[in-house]
């Protein structure tokens, strides 16, 4: 088959990559960009192990078509830290033993890294529907969701921060000279 050349955007960086029509974007994120984090568990997209970000939308990418992903943001579990830290999420799921084995973990963080930018503040049938599409073979999920249920309380905790950092830079006008208060004032 004739190779085409095309631009991905893969955790901020955009690579041109040559590629085969029916190439597969697991294939380029193992292959061709050495992002191994994204797993091949099933090859029919019933066990969400590879599962990936396209423009924040979680996606399986062993099932998914490299060329259809041109001129959209993919975001694999190596793109995930935040300011070189993990992410709330992956740190509860050390904290809490979330992961197992590890084999299906970025699947899940991916899954729920989606599920919280859609809906921050999730129920639990929530949690259990976004995951429905995600298995596990080695534990009975418990862990798991008790691992988000702390990331969503972190990042909840975390958030007043923020706004309240967001409100001292907005009072400077431009940003340019963050107020230096964090607390209200």
């Amino acid at each position: 088959m004739k190779k085409r050349l095309i631009s991905l955007r893969v955790n901020g960086r955009t690579h041109e990559i040559a590629i085969e029509p029916n190439a597969l974007l697991l294939d380029v994120l193992r292959q061709d960009l050495q992002l191994t984090g994204s797993k091949r568990g099933c090859d029919d997209s019933s066990c969400g192990a590879c599962t990936v970000l396209v423009d924040g939308v979680a996606m399986m990418a062993c099932t998914l078509l490299v060329a259809s992903c041109e001129g959209q943001e993919i975001t694999t579990i190596e793109g995930v830290s935040e300011h070189g830290s993990l992410a709330a999420i992956q740190k509860a799921y050390g904290d809490w033993g979330g992961a197992q084995c590890g084999f299906c973990t970025p699947g899940f963080v991916m899954t729920v890294k989606s599920l919280l930018t859609e809906n921050p503040d999730p129920s639990e049938d929530d949690v259990r529907a976004a995951l429905s599409s995600n298995l596990c073979r080695c534990t009975g999920y418990n862990q798991m969701y008790e691992a988000i249920r702390a990331a969503i309380a972190a990042e909840h905790s975390a958030a007043p921060r923020s706004e309240n950092r967001r409100a001292s830079l907005d009072r400077t006008g431009d940003g340019a000279r963050p107020h230096t208060s964090i607390g209200n004032d």
